[in-house]
């Protein structure tokens, strides 16, 4: 089946919204995230939403489905609608594809397989991670990231230190969920509150892992391995695999 793909659907006729969302719910493998019937709802909502792609009706008042293509150009369209004549346009902009209503289920299955195939030949490694934080949807590259803890005002949060001595406050998110969107052979959980990136390792025990960071005094800044993740931190080192 492939990874979830995470849906958004457009559609200003709530009757057709309906519908749509509740066959991409029969669908394996899509997740439908949220319902628009007001595109410009969605811009206005747009940078704190996650989702891989979009279905989108095409005569929508406000702003139509090619308009908001081009807003939108990194993300992959599926359009609907039950006017042929925009086809030349929708495929002009790169569109995934073109489906005319009314919409059949084994149709709209169809354009999620294009949807894969190009995701899986045009979709670059991404080198950073997108999450909420407390300035917003905020783009992090893994090489500024240099580890991440528990936030000791929320428990829900999380507190990633960067390259530049800076912080950000990561939202109510678990550590669970951040390691499936970090590189496995860059980061490692070492411990119940903390995430730490492996190039800032300077050296370790079995149970304290010395970095190259410096703390206010300017002594080295030290971070506690313990049992249950000591094992699998190991495997990451260079030169040091377990079994």
């Amino acid at each position: 089946m492939g990874k979830v793909l995470k849906c958004i659907v457009l559609d200003d006729e709530l009757p057709g919204l309906t519908y749509l969302k509740m066959l991409c719910q029969q669908i394996e493998g899509v997740e439908v995230v949220k319902a628009y019937s007001d595109p410009l709802i969605f811009l206005n909502e747009v940078q704190y939403l996650e989702f891989d792609f979009c279905i989108s009706d095409i005569e929508m008042p406000g702003i139509n489905g090619l308009e908001l293509g081009k807003l939108l150009p990194n993300c992959p369209i599926i359009f609907t609608t039950a006017y042929k004549q925009y086809a030349v346009d929708a495929f002009g902009m790169d569109a995934i594809d073109y489906i005319t209503k009314p919409i059949q289920k084994e149709r709209l299955i169809q354009g999620v397989k294009k949807l894969r195939k190009y995701l899986n030949t045009n979709t670059p490694k991404r080198n950073y991670i997108q999450i909420q934080t407390d300035r917003g949807k905020t783009s992090i590259l893994f090489s500024q990231l240099n580890y991440i803890r528990n936030s000791d005002i929320d428990s829900r949060d999380k507190l990633a230190h960067l390259e530049d001595g800076s912080t950000l406050i990561l939202k109510n998110v678990s550590f669970e969920k951040l390691l499936e969107q970090l590189p496995e052979n860059q980061f490692s959980r070492i411990n119940k509150k903390e995430v730490l990136a492996l190039r800032i390792v300077k050296y370790f025990t079995a149970h304290e892992i010395t970095t190259l960071l410096l703390d206010e005094d300017g002594r080295a800044l030290s971070f506690s391995l313990t049992d249950t993740y000591r094992k699998r931190f190991l495997n990451k080192m260079p030169g040091e695999q377990i079994t």
